[in-house]
């Protein structure tokens, strides 16, 4: 296997409906407005082995102080190969310049964006007004 990142915002919504229902994301029985949600994105950097995409990380930023990773999902076939790790790496170079990237983890993943670098607020919770469902 040889993962191949790039850093495009065309998919199309089979693509993308394969990947978010790979994770159990509800986000996946929507793919026409993930096709547009991608282009609407900042970044957006994809893995993909050979013509399948198998992970993607997406960001939105405010142009120079602070980035908010939005997507990170890897096909769980493809777990334990640091497709993941290779994401976060990428975004955080990406990034590099600006004073804060943040992150909203599930619980259960926490570990992995602590082990990435990122922190645990002390001081804030996450809130949401949202119709999915995971």
């Amino acid at each position: 296997m040889n993962v191949e990142y790039k850093d495009i915002k065309d998919f199309t919504k089979e693509q993308l409906e394969d990947l978010f229902l790979s994770v159990d994301w509800s986000s996946g029985h929507f793919p026409d407005k993930l096709v547009v949600a991608m282009k609407n994105f900042k970044t957006v950097i994809s893995a993909w082995d050979d013509d399948k995409l198998v992970g993607m990380i997406c960001a939105m930023d405010d142009g120079i102080m602070n980035a908010y990773v939005h997507y990170l999902l890897v096909n769980p076939a493809y777990h334990g190969k640091m497709i993941g790790r290779t994401l976060v790496d990428k975004i955080k170079e990406y990034y590099k310049d600006y004073m804060r990237i943040a992150v909203i983890a599930y619980d259960n993943e926490a570990h992995f964006y602590e082990r990435c670098g990122f922190e645990k607020s002390t001081d804030a919770s996450p809130m949401f007004i949202t119709s999915l469902w995971t």
